[in-house]
């Protein structure tokens, strides 16, 4: 029984690290990534949607992105979308495309990044140490329900401990220093 816990709860962990690397992804780095517009809300035709379900996004330059709706009308909802976003990058119209020239970024907002990206790394690991706390009241009732035995209690309770330390010490900290490495560079 307690086997079933630690496996559904190493499966919301992974689930947290992935979640966790969508929203790093976002993060701009030195080069231009797709992925830092496809999360973008585009308001089309009354319904909100994110921008990679409305246009082709490619990167052929390492400080260009161009868009491509697949609907010539989507153009002007893109623009006011990215224009609305974080990224603070004035899109370019150039007949049925958008690009997006990227600056170089500075050391103030390297150091700016960063600290949003330890906001996320605090993010994720709070959602870990949740998932131990829901398994150890888990076990905590079987033990009390007499389904486990002490013994097996506090075995159960170092296998939870060594799971949460590796999730935060091995995948969330080599994701994160990872990124620091991709935002540092020039």
């Amino acid at each position: 029984m307690h086997q079933s816990e630690l496996k559904h709860m190493r499966e919301q962990m992974e689930k947290t690290v992935e979640h966790f690397k969508s929203e790093t992804a976002s993060l701009r780095t030195g080069r231009a990534s797709p992925a830092l517009v496809e999360g973008i809300v585009v308001e089309y035709y009354g319904q909100t949607m994110p921008l990679v379900q409305v246009a082709s996004i490619s990167s052929p330059s390492s400080q260009m992105l161009v868009i491509q709706p697949w609907d010539k009308n989507a153009l002007e909802p893109i623009q006011k979308a990215i224009l609305q976003s974080p990224l603070g990058i004035a899109p370019i119209v150039d007949k049925d495309i958008i690009r997006l020239t990227l600056p170089s970024l500075t050391e103030e907002r390297r150091a700016g990044l960063i600290k949003l990206l330890d906001q996320k790394v605090e993010e994720a690991r709070i959602a870990i140490r949740q998932e131990r706390e829901d398994a150890m009241r888990k076990v905590q009732k079987m033990k009390e329900e007499g389904t486990l035995r002490e013994d097996d209690f506090f075995k159960v309770k170092t296998e939870i401990q060594k799971i949460v330390d590796e999730f935060n010490n091995d995948k969330i900290k080599m994701l994160r220093d990872k990124k620091e490495k991709e935002i540092m560079t020039v």
